[in-house]
């Protein structure tokens, strides 16, 4: 009898806390959209990396599959300049999506919020 491993099975997510997830993931999705419509962000994490050497990101999100080296490195960028870093949930094809682009976004940086208030407490 295997008892661990790869094949150990999870508890499952209580539906409360599935629920509130899910309605906290549609929250940033539609400020991301707002912000996409109304602000200015980058995608991408050779120019996000370069917004926050330059001084010009006011928040980060990195999706949570984005490389490990690539996360390490932002994360340290943005501790250097000082502004917030936000771990999307979803992956980068959802972050992609919620931008409303066709492709996968693994890193992207906010330069002006617009309308939204992302900045205000995610």
């Amino acid at each position: 009898r295997h008892t661990g491993g790869i094949f150990t099975q999870y508890p499952k997510m209580a539906p409360a806390a599935k629920k509130m997830q899910k309605k906290s993931m549609e929250s940033i999705n539609s400020k991301i959209q707002l912000v996409m419509r109304s602000g200015k962000a980058i995608l991408g994490t050779k120019v996000t990396k370069r917004a926050m050497l330059e001084g010009k990101a006011k928040m980060i999100l990195l999706s949570n599959n984005a490389p490990p080296l690539s996360k390490s490195e932002i994360e340290y960028y943005a501790l250097l300049s000082k502004c917030q870093v936000h771990h999307y949930f979803g992956n980068n094809n959802d972050l992609g999506t919620a931008c409303g682009k066709y492709f996968k976004v693994s890193a992207m940086a906010i330069i002006d919020p617009g309308d939204s208030d992302i900045l205000e407490g995610n």
